[in-house]
């Protein structure tokens, strides 16, 4: 599941081995996005009314005190809490609300969509026949004259008939307004039954499949595992300047959860210590921690943030189907000396259940446990100096299959817009397994059929700019929009990649570059693809217009 926040401009891709989980997590993210907009929008509030002073300053150094102490406590505030997964939580017990009675006008419905009956059709009273009004007015000549008498008496008589028929009918009428006022009310109350039973049978089944989630975990079944792991780091508060971004992946047999865990950066870690006003240029004045200060917050964070981890997800095994987690933490940031966003893993620590257990966090110094635990990683964390993770996640993928040569039986005038949709992946595979094969890289194409939007991957050893790559091929005639990019970073997250490589025979629209910039994704246009085949002794050509007649003849 893709969600969006336009207001903070952040996106993220979701998922979950089952639905539950998967809206659990979303519910999560959403909240933390609500609590960061809320924040915003009172900052911003603030400034657009102009406050200043000695009351806006000590404001902000509070906000800063307070973020400082949240990066200092990070292990400490998960320690009182219980990690557990009450799966209990998962299941939906909400009552019946969403009948829809607007079928029935005639109905009168409840809050809860319930029909509670109708508004009846009341006919007059019947006519009494000795009502004075059919009462026949005989005055002393009607009496001695019988013609005049009986003229008088058949009118009255005449006249309660016409108002009998008229009552008759008007019964008539709303006994059948009546009797389809109940039709219409054993319709509403029929179908909001089968709306009931449809709702709850829909929340039982779901129920069950938390059940047997549960179930499946405690049985130590892979799956239910992760969708367990996934719980547990989902439930884990952390300050907004932490994006809780991670892989995993388990073996049952082993019993070991591995973890890939995107640590945070320079650039997100705060360093803000006091704000003064200085009324003299009315002005607020910010001081910041020192070079060294923060160097030693940062590995203090990372440290921090690697023993929380781990802790949390053991403490969060009450089935105990996980002996050994090892936790890799990589970063994304921007070499200098090249300008490019690179990622690297600087920290891995392999823990077993007992021995982490066996330790009083609460008392232990995070760069001196992780030592103790044989962790891996540089002296220095803030100079992100690569290291070679522990255990590596698995390569193996049933999608992987066979590669064929394309790029030997090109010639000069291959127009690659109009070759094989195949074929041009496998070029693509071609010229990145030749870009990568100086450092030992390898390169796999996908089974076309189910690729999950994936047409090849690169596994790069190179510790620095290396791991896991997603490339997606587009033999494209027309302009790659913003959305095949959206596709790419979504598909990176849920592969767990640290970079995405785009490649197309035509070109990407402005707002594609937009969406790519500041992310490790690289677009490369025909131009670029051009460019890459001559690099490696290959010759082609593009001509989209010639391609578009082509597929047009074909049909």
């Amino acid at each position: 599941m893709e969600v969006w926040h336009t207001g903070l401009n952040e996106h993220r891709l979701l998922k979950a081995p089952d639905p539950a989980v998967l809206q659990n997590k979303m519910n999560a993210q959403l909240a933390s996005w609500a609590e960061k907009w809320e924040r915003l929008s009172a900052k911003q509030l603030a400034s657009s009314t102009k406050e200043k002073g000695k009351e806006q300053a000590d404001s902000a150094t509070n906000e800063a005190q307070n973020a400082l102490r949240d990066a200092e406590g990070l292990l400490l505030a998960t320690l009182d809490i219980d990690d557990a997964v009450d799966w209990s939580t998962l299941e939906d017990h909400s009552p019946f609300r969403g009948f829809d009675g607007s079928s029935f006008p005639s109905v009168t419905f409840a809050d809860t969509g319930w029909p509670m009956g109708i508004k009846e059709a009341i006919a007059p009273k019947a006519p009494d026949p000795k009502s004075a009004k059919y009462q026949p007015a005989l005055g002393l000549l009607d009496k001695l004259l019988s013609g005049r008498r009986a003229a008088k008496v058949a009118a009255s008589e005449r006249l309660y008939a016409a108002d009998h028929d008229a009552w008759v009918e008007q019964r008539r009428l709303a006994d059948g307004a009546n009797a389809a006022s109940n039709k219409q009310l054993d319709a509403a109350k029929a179908a909001f039954l089968n709306a009931e039973n449809t709702f709850k049978a829909a929340q039982e089944e779901g129920n069950a499949k938390v059940q047997a989630l549960a179930a499946r975990y405690r049985a130590g079944e892979s799956d239910a595992v992760l969708a367990n792991v996934e719980l547990i780091l989902n439930a884990s508060k952390y300050p907004d300047w932490i994006r809780k971004d991670y892989t995993t992946q388990y073996n049952a047999q082993t019993k070991l959860l591995i973890v890939d865990f995107q640590l945070p950066t320079h650039s997100d870690i705060p360093r803000l210590t006091k704000v003064a006003y200085v009324a003299s240029r009315d002005e607020l004045k910010e001081s910041f921690l020192s070079d060294s200060d923060f160097n030693r917050l940062f590995d203090s964070v990372i440290y921090q943030l690697t023993l929380r981890t781990i802790h949390e997800l053991f403490e969060g095994d009450t089935a105990n189907v996980v002996d050994s987690v090892v936790f890799n933490g990589w970063v994304t940031a921007v070499n200098r000396s090249t300008g490019r966003d690179e990622t690297a893993c600087i920290v891995s620590l392999q823990a077993t259940k007992a021995e982490f257990l066996a330790f009083d966090l609460r008392r232990v110094d995070p760069k001196a446990c992780f030592k103790q635990l044989r962790g891996v990683a540089a002296s220095k964390l803030s100079g992100l100096t690569p290291v070679a993770p522990i255990i590596q996640m698995e390569r193996d993928d049933p999608r992987f299959v066979a590669s064929h040569e394309v790029a030997g039986r090109l010639e000069e005038g291959t127009n690659l817009a109009a070759i094989d949709w195949e074929d041009f992946e496998h070029l693509v595979r071609e010229l990145f397994e030749q870009e990568f094969a100086s450092g030992g890289g390898e390169v796999k194409v996908t089974r076309a059929s189910a690729d999950g939007g994936v047409d090849a991957v690169i596994f790069d050893p190179d510790p620095i700019r290396g791991g896991k790559i997603v490339v997606q091929a587009k033999r494209y005639t027309n302009t790659v929009g913003v959305s095949a990019v959206r596709d790419l970073y979504g598909t990176m997250m849920n592969e767990g990649a640290m970079k995405g490589l785009l490649v197309t025979t035509s070109d990407y629209g402005p707002d594609a570059y937009t969406f790519a910039t500041d992310k490790p994704i690289t677009l490369l246009n025909g131009g670029n693809l051009l460019h890459l085949l001559a690099k490696h002794g290959h010759k082609a050509r593009i001509d989209l217009a010639e391609a578009k007649r082509l597929r047009e003849q074909r049909t």
